[in-house]
């Protein structure tokens, strides 16, 4: 047995080739402890976990579960995090996110922050990491709540709590902050996945709504309580939801509408002022 086995078991089951080859090295790296360090040193694979990887491999191939929820960790900001089905996978596109409101963070010297879905914490705990602000994140599941807070403690993030709320349920209406940072659901109901992002958590993918912006608009119209004066908004976006979620900014009277796109050219990130 060896590796171009174990990645072919991945492309004959559909998986393509380049992301085929970095899942393997996900898994042998995971169940291995073997890194580019040891492949330099030519230190040889143990057979036994090798054989692991296999499995694991074949569990990916048949099932179609993500390999971040197999291996129960990805990284997320150059940190390692715990995910399990209770938590969306954190993702390429959500670290431009989260550079958007660092960026607006440091040039307005802003000192509190509330994160609307926690999920796995890696917005939160990325905020509070890279800043002196005080964060508050909320979500509505206190499965995913369980999960943020163990990555926070391993991270040994101090300036952050988190909250089992609704949206802004449970946040006492006094209680304003500078920025608010979301990655709402905003797929609409109904829509076809492929078969990976069915794993993820219904609660955190899907809208109500025929358009997905039903939490942005929530957020928008009720975040204008919990704002600072000069406070800000930032938001992950899905595909084509920039122009209605920017409309939707300005009937709220907020200004400074910024639209940041990804590396695939799709408008990924919004923020405004109010």
């Amino acid at each position: 047995m060896n590796i171009q086995e174990i990645v072919a078991i991945l492309t004959n089951s559909g998986i393509e080739q380049n992301e085929a080859n970095v899942e393997v090295k996900m898994l042998i790296e995971h169940y291995c402890n073997y890194g580019i360090k040891d492949i330099i040193m030519g230190r040889p694979l143990d057979y036994e976990k090798l054989k692991i990887v296999k499995e694991k491999a074949q569990l990916r191939a048949r099932t179609k579960l993500p390999i971040q929820y197999i291996i129960g960790a990805t990284y997320f900001m150059n940190n390692l995090y715990t995910v399990t089905p209770d938590v969306l996978i954190p993702r390429d596109e959500t670290e431009i996110v989260v550079r958007h409101a660092l960026k607006i963070i440091d040039d307005n010297n802003l000192q509190t922050v509330l994160d609307i879905g926690s999920g796995s914490g890696c917005i939160a705990c990325s905020i509070a990491q890279n800043t002196n602000c005080k964060v508050l994140s909320c979500d509505i599941s206190e499965k995913a709540l369980n999960i943020a807070k163990q990555n926070a403690k391993k991270l040994n993030i101090q300036n952050i709590e988190f909250i089992h709320s609704d949206l802004f349920q449970n946040i006492s209406k006094e209680q304003k902050f500078d920025l608010i940072i979301s990655n709402p659901p905003y797929i609409p109901k109904g829509t076809d996945l492929q078969k990976e992002v069915t794993f993820e958590p219904k609660t955190a993918l899907f809208t109500n709504d025929e358009d997905g912006t039903e939490f942005y608009k929530k957020i928008i119209e009720q975040g204008k309580i919990h704002l600072n004066k000069n406070g800000y908004i930032v938001f992950e976006l899905g595909i084509n939801q920039s122009s209605i979620v920017e409309e939707y900014f300005k009937q709220h009277n907020y200004s400074n509408i910024i639209i940041e796109k990804d590396l695939a050219n799709i408008d990924r990130v919004i923020s405004a002022k109010i």
